[in-house]
């Protein structure tokens, strides 16, 4: 590149928009924006993708064409110079490289090798959220889901679109549906559904299908994101969460295994408040995965019929709609300010920018923290293990416990990470009274799950600093 990462970092700080000048002579100008007429919006990064020399990337507002204007389709050159393509005042965070054709969609756009894009016209009234491989004609149609929960096939010649599904309908899904992250892999289709609007909810879900006349209900908890490759054992992950903790899906060899990770935050637990927490692969053959505050290394492949490699990077409160590696550097998209039709008093025109960094740099972000177990007021039956709760990457660990009745509480951990348990300590509970245990500093494991001794109601929070 002809510009240093040393002068690059330091401009982007405080970038300008694109339409006007640079505040520093040379400095590549990539802030985004939407119009500043009322009603005011948001600007958020949708989608990014490296493709046709170039990084190109669409931005978002809140719902349909009916809040804000002036989004639109950009592309940022080797100098990160921006480029407004085409205006499009819709909600799209959707990407995928068609390798058949060898066409990027990203967005309503669908764009050839030598950068020449087409607008998909069936999807100008949709907010698309993801777009899918085919199951049985993958060289030559494309799955589309919307938030709204609609599921469609196109082909990626004509751009003809047939809708498929009302996966709300199929789901007898009755609260507003906020559908997200959506892939294919061992023979399926996983969408997610984070429609999450007070404790309690049973209304959003992880749901499949495999091509047949039913989807398949797997979680009634909010999910953001899934994600595979297509070797390597093809691993499926989704994130999601629930009362207690996020929660981690993990498809391997056809089975699905549950795992759970902290909270970071609780500033992200609502649907509106979740834009978008994805899974990338970010350097060559390796995943990371962002999830309720916090990013995580994760491992694409499973090794003795576990998933290994989840380890917690760095807290942070930014909302970051996706990210990628483009010309060497990571690129996060944003959506930093947001008005969203004047809600917020002291917000004024909606902006966001694209950060520009190193996989590493974010090792420098909010050291690892958080909190959250298998259960939070819930009935556990006797003798049944929790789900594995990660048990690494935190320097200071302790747990909560307190049950209804007076039972025992084995606590195992899996220091290998393969699924073999071995018993830590065994806590006595007298009913209704609070347990505490503090893990001695610097004690690890991959995993821990409690075992009840009867069948109680009970809460168990682990807390990391």
């Amino acid at each position: 590149m002809s510009l240093s990462r040393r002068a690059l970092l330091g401009a982007l700080a405080g970038t300008a928009c694109v339409s006007g000048q640079s505040y520093l002579p040379g400095i590549p100008n990539v802030g985004v924006k939407a119009d500043n007429v009322a009603s005011r919006t948001e600007c958020g990064v949708g989608a990014l993708m490296p493709w046709a020399d170039g990084l190109y990337l669409v931005t978002y507002n809140s719902h349909k064409k009916t809040t804000g204007t002036g989004l639109g389709l950009y592309r940022l050159d080797e100098n990160l110079k921006p480029t407004l393509l085409h205006v499009n005042n819709g909600t799209h965070a959707n990407r995928l490289v068609h390798h058949e054709s060898n066409q990027c969609i990203i967005g309503p756009y669908i764009i050839d090798s030598n950068g020449k894009w087409r607008y998909i016209e069936a999807f100008d009234d949709h907010r698309l959220t993801s777009t899918m491989r085919h199951l049985t004609d993958p060289a030559n149609r494309v799955y589309f889901q919307t938030m709204e929960g609609l599921l469609f096939e196109m082909d990626v010649t004509t751009l003809k679109a047939t809708l498929l599904f009302d996966v709300v309908k199929e789901m007898k899904i009755t609260k507003a549906a906020h559908f997200k992250g959506g892939y294919t892999a061992q023979n399926r289709v996983v969408v997610t559904n984070n429609g999450f609007y007070a404790y309690g909810d049973e209304q959003a879900g992880l749901f499949e299908w495999d091509g047949g006349k039913t989807w398949k209900r797997l979680s009634n908890k909010p999910h953001m994101d899934v994600a595979a490759r297509q070797n390597m054992g093809s691993v499926m992950f989704s994130t999601g969460w629930d009362e207690s903790s996020v929660l981690l899906e993990a498809l391997v060899d056809g089975q699905w295994q549950r795992y759970r990770l902290p909270k970071a935050s609780h500033a992200t637990e609502q649907a509106w408040q979740t834009e978008w927490m994805r899974i990338r692969e970010v350097e060559t053959e390796h995943f990371m995965m962002d999830i309720q505050g916090m990013f995580y290394e994760l491992q694409p492949m499973p090794f003795e019929g576990r998933i290994w490699g989840v380890k917690p990077i760095c807290q942070h409160l930014r909302i970051i709609p996706d990210y990628c590696s483009f010309r060497g550097m990571l690129a996060i998209g944003g959506n930093e300010t947001t008005p969203n039709g004047d809600n917020n008093a002291v917000v004024g025109q909606p902006q966001s920018g694209v950060w520009f960094g190193k996989t590493d740099d974010l090792w420098s972000w909010g050291r690892p923290q958080g909190w959250g177990g298998p259960w939070r007021n819930a009935q556990v039956p006797a003798g049944v293990p929790s789900d594995p709760f990660l048990f690494t990457g935190f320097t200071r660990k302790a747990l909560h416990l307190v049950a209804a009745d007076s039972i025992t509480v084995a606590i195992e951990i899996d220091f290998l990470g393969n699924g073999t348990w071995v018993n830590y300590e065994d806590i006595k509970l007298t009913g209704g009274k609070y347990r505490f245990v503090n893990f001695p500093d610097g004690f690890s494991a991959h995993w821990v799950r409690l075992v009840p001794s009867g069948a109680t109601r009970m809460t168990a929070e682990f807390m990391f600093t």
